[in-house]
Formats: structure tokens, sequence, C-alpha cells
């Protein structure tokens, strides 16, 4: 689990675009089919966090029979649907752990992997064949299943297909999450004894919105099966979470960018 725990968390930042896999027609024999997409991505060390990390970036969206298997949002999910609109099912994904921090902030306690599990569910509205002109609203709740912070995050999402076609794609995307005391005070909070500890203020913050963002993701398909993905987001910490000393420290702004080989069937 540990080894799958960062690829999970890369995905977290990269939202498929929904005309890309149907750029591949469905095989006649009903097998499996979609696209898979590997490389190399940043991403934030922690919540909050100033510094950067590598981590492996992976997206797929592969489909079989009735059943969407995707890599994106917040890890990886299935849609149970068999619908062109609506889609339904599980999620599970991973938050990264907060350890090893610098300065004042690596004095506090430290923060071991939160495995997050709940649902989503989406429709989308209009595109053509490839998916070209679609809009895919999306509203996903997670709550944590590992004990680290025991909170509840829900993210609301859009994403426009403003290009899709058999050699080219490009999406937008914009999103907004939703989280409850139990995560800002674990990750954002700072108690009396941390704070003796730290020289940081004490702060025990609020549930509310916890922040908001957009990104962009391209590809180009260079032959029939293979080509180049690249993604690049960010999200921007407000409410009580923005003004915690955690992120006085760290950045209000969390960046995410990846490169990845693509491959379709």
């Amino acid at each position: 689990m540990k080894k799958l725990v960062p690829i999970l968390l890369a995905c977290a930042v990269a939202p498929f675009s929904g005309g890309v896999a149907q750029a591949q027609s469905a095989p006649s024999d009903g097998g499996p089919h979609g696209v898979v997409a590997i490389g190399p991505g940043v991403v934030p060390e922690f919540d909050g966090s100033r510094d950067m990390r590598v981590l492996p970036f992976v997206m797929a969206d592969v489909r079989w029979g009735g059943v969407n298997v995707q890599v994106r949002g917040p890890g990886l999910r299935v849609d149970v649907i068999s619908d062109p609109r609506l889609s339904f099912g599980p999620v599970i994904g991973a938050r990264l752990p907060r350890n090893d921090a610098d300065g004042r902030l690596g004095l506090l306690p430290e923060i071991d992997t939160a495995i997050e599990a709940g649902a989503f569910v989406g429709y989308r509205f209009g595109g053509d064949q490839y998916g070209q002109g679609a809009l895919q609203m999306e509203l996903s709740v997670l709550h944590d299943v590992s004990g680290t912070h025991d909170g509840l995050l829900a993210t609301a999402s859009a994403s426009y297909a403003a290009v899709s076609n058999k050699d080219f794609f490009l999406s937008i995307d914009a999103q907004t999450t939703l989280a409850n005391s139990d995560y800002t005070r674990t990750y954002f909070g700072v108690d009396q004894a941390a704070s003796a500890a730290s020289g940081l203020r004490a702060y025990r913050p609020d549930g509310g919105i916890r922040d908001v963002g957009a990104g962009v993701t391209a590809g180009y398909w260079f032959s029939r099966n293979f080509g180049i993905t690249a993604r690049a987001g960010a999200t921007y910490l407000v409410g009580d979470i923005a003004d915690s000393p955690i992120t006085e420290e760290g950045r209000r702004w969390q960046p995410a960018a990846g490169l990845m080989l693509s491959y379709r069937f």
C-alpha cells in the first residue's frame, strides 16, 4: 500500500479529459479500451507546504463493458453506471503525510498518510462523438477511513473539453473543496503543546471552504496508440485555513504539474 500511495496522490491533481478515451473507438469484441498515461510530476510535499516533491503522475480512463475505471480526481474511482451522460461510483484516494518538514513546521507533530474513501456523482452536458464541447459537472464526498484526520471533504468540480479529436485534446477545469473541522484542525491547527514546541501561535480553525482551484490538461497523439499528455494546475487556500500559522510558514498557492507518455487501446 505504501508504494501505491504516491501514485494515488499524484492523481489527485490530475482530472482527465472525458474525450480522450473516446478518441479511440471501442473494440468490436467488447474488450477493454481506453487511455493510460504515466510520467514525472511535482506536487506540494504536504497540505499547505511551500516545498515540492517529485512523484509519478498517472492518469487512466479504461472502460470494459459497462464499467469505467478512472484514475483521476481524488484517486482511483469506478463508474458503475453504463450511461454516456450520468456517472456514479466509489472513490478511494490518499493524502500525503506531513513528516520531515523544514523549519518550525518540523517541530509540529507528524501526520501519517491518510486513506480517504467515498463516492462521486457526475453529469455530462453536450459534446460530440469525441467529447469536444462537453461540460462535466461532478461532486465527490470523501471521509478519512485510516483514522489519520477523521475528516470529511466534499469537492465540486467542472471541466470543459475545449478541443477533442483523434490527434489533439485540451480541457480546462475548476474546483472547490469544503472541509470539516476534523480535517482543518489536523492539518492546519496548532494546539498549546505544539505551539510551545514550535514557537507558532496556537490556532484552532473551523470547517469551511478549503480552497479554489483550476487547471488545464492537453495532449497530442503522434500515432494511433502513443502520445504525450501534460497537466498543470493549482489550488489557492482560503478561509480559516489561509489564516493558519502553518499556511503562513508554507504557501497558500498549491501548484502541481506533470508530463506523461500516453497509450490508448
